[in-house]
């Protein structure tokens, strides 16, 4: 059953904003590219598959960072995944470095940028070295903001840097995604040395900024409440409240609330499973039986699935 929004949408439009045409030019260079392996089962087949995968939100494993950015479905999916795939981490109580992490990354994206796990940490360390320990929750919060809206972010550092310069809000040029890549973000000792800026001067920016913004942006109403508890407010201070504010994870929909991060009952339920079945099958391979690889399950765990 068609929604309402979709109804209220002429066709181009909806097409545009769902990213159609991405995963269709993606579907046919993945075709092309595995044609020979593809033409024994069909390229029905394939593109049935594919965008199964694409509802699911497995296709971005192992997949290019062009690609894993490149929508703001592939990069809740990728969220989503890492949660799922190392949740363990943090239910473990283990602590890791930003490198750890950066490399936990790498296994689901391997070109994955250093710089952008870089900037996920710097929110959770602040003045803090940036071989400190984190926990998983700690820092899953702080890169699903760093993440999903870096463009965003950029631009926000570039509006804080210009109030902190005391150029006027009016005048205030919102810079696109290429410019704001060459900003550099201020650093935590000058936002300390001049406590940051006005609030309410910095939330009318930032009001302005999501309004024109032609990426993903939180919510105008999240990014008000988070300025308006405090009077004076530095760039990683919006950073931390942001990753911590629980609106932000439903505007979003990755990921559980922060109290639910340990706990996902479908991957547990299936772990105990295998777990409860490895002396079973330890014991038929010490016995030597032939027959080991057929009493094996033949359903692999739900996640991670194999990748297109």
């Amino acid at each position: 059953m068609l929604s309402p929004e979709r109804l209220a949408l002429p066709d181009y439009e909806y097409l545009a904003q769902q990213h159609v045409l991405t995963y269709m030019e993606d579907a046919v260079c993945q075709l092309l590219e595995n044609k020979e392996d593809i033409s024994q089962y069909g390229i029905a087949r394939f593109f049935t598959e594919y965008f199964n995968s694409v509802c699911q939100g497995t296709h971005i494993l192992f997949r290019e960072f062009s690609f894993v950015q490149a929508t703001p479905h592939n990069r809740a999916s990728f969220l989503r995944a890492f949660w799922r795939c190392f949740r363990t981490v943090g239910k473990n109580g283990d602590l890791l470095t930003m490198k750890e992490y950066h490399c936990l990354l790498q296994l689901l994206c391997p070109d994955f940028p250093l710089e952008l796990t870089r900037k996920a940490a710097r929110i959770v360390l602040l003045d803090d070295a940036m071989d400190c320990l984190m926990s998983f929750s700690d820092f899953l919060l702080a890169f699903q903001v760093q993440f999903y809206y870096s463009e965003f972010l950029e631009s926000v550092a570039a509006i804080y840097q210009d109030l902190l310069s005391g150029k006027n809000p009016n005048t205030v040029v919102v810079p696109t995604s290429s410019s704001g890549q060459h900003r550099q973000r201020p650093t935590s000792g000058e936002a300390s040395m001049l406590e940051g800026v006005e609030a309410s001067l910095f939330c009318q920016c930032l009001e302005n900024l999501c309004d024109r913004h032609k990426y993903s942006c939180p919510p105008p109403a999240l990014v008000k409440e988070v300025l308006s508890k405090a009077q004076r407010l530095t760039f990683y201070g919006f950073l931390v409240a942001l990753s911590k504010h629980q609106g932000t994870n439903q505007a979003l929909g990755a990921l559980p609330d922060k109290g639910d991060l340990m706990h996902d009952p479908a991957m547990d339920e299936e772990l105990e499973r295998l777990q409860m079945d490895l002396p079973r099958y330890n014991q038929i391979s010490r016995a030597g039986d032939p027959c080991l690889y057929f009493t094996m399950p033949l359903d692999p765990p739900d996640f991670p699935p194999t990748a297109l």
